[in-house]
């Protein structure tokens, strides 16, 4: 392979990109790397006008084609509905960021100690984290497969998916002025990610669609200066992350550059997982 440009490998020109949750903290990133690299991005969360503004937005700065959809992933109609508009407009999807993920609207319920946890709660955020994640890769895996050029599939996890949360962190910890912690609904529905991963990593294999995860550590984004600390304690590079670090992973991952990964769990924690 003489001939083998390393370099055009990360190109995504030409390709066409689903984000869920591309309103995000990291979505907005996600997207902008997905189509700063060239690839039409399809942006895709729950406010309608917010998403094609956006899109409109990344079009004039990137000069690729983008389309906002609203999608609720946790309905399998809207699911359908979304995907069917992606390949009406673009005819083909090449990526997946299966990113869509949910805190409740309710906090106090939300960051109730286990012992008091409603299992009304549970369900709601289990029903965008876990059951929205299968619905998407689903809906968008069955296209690829009926395209039958392969694809590439990221799924969003956590570092809690991986490790337990040391809740000595949360003790006088704030996010946008209220206390806070890791539920372990957050927890688990992260797990089933890469449960999720490696299973569709096997089964669509004989497509040439590859399915692998990536998992971020902790991102700096309004928490106060005593949570900043205590986390950053835990971490080998000593700091949170910043959005943008999570971009080049899913670069990676997206592009011919990963043609040979597959099932993996691309951790991006500044070494955390590794104490």
């Amino acid at each position: 392979m003489k001939n083998y440009s390393y370099k055009r490998s990360f190109d995504l020109k030409g390709k066409t990109a689903i984000v869920t949750g591309g309103l995000g903290i990291l979505g907005k990133h996600f997207c902008r790397g997905l189509a700063e690299f060239g690839a039409n991005v399809v942006v895709v969360d729950l406010i309608d006008y917010e998403v094609q503004e956006f899109a409109l937005e990344l079009e004039t700065l990137y000069g690729v084609k983008c389309l906002g959809l609203s999608c609720d992933v946790s309905s399998p109609h809207s699911v359908k509905k979304m995907v069917e508009e992606a390949v009406r407009e673009f005819g083909e999807i090449h990526i997946l960021h299966n990113n869509a993920a949910s805190k409740s609207k309710d906090l106090d319920a939300f960051f109730a100690p286990f012992e008091d946890y409603s299992i009304e709660q549970w369900r709601e955020i289990i029903s965008v984290n876990m059951e929205g994640m299968f619905l998407v890769a689903q809906a968008v895996g069955k296209q690829m497969v009926l395209q039958n050029k392969g694809g590439s599939i990221i799924q969003t996890g956590s570092i809690y998916g991986i490790v337990a949360p040391d809740n000595r962190i949360y003790e006088d910890s704030f996010y946008l002025n209220r206390q806070i912690n890791t539920p372990a609904v957050y927890s688990s529905s992260k797990a089933s990610v890469i449960g999720l991963t490696k299973y569709l990593a096997t089964y669509w294999a004989p497509n040439g669609i590859r399915v692998n995860t990536l998992i971020p550590g902790g991102v700096k984004s309004g928490q106060n200066a005593e949570f900043i600390q205590k986390y950053s304690n835990r971490v080998p590079l000593s700091r949170m992350a910043q959005p943008e670090e999570l971009v080049g992973a899913l670069i990676y991952l997206a592009s011919d550059a990963s043609s040979y990964v597959t099932g993996q769990q691309i951790v991006v924690d500044g070494g955390m997982s590794v104490w």
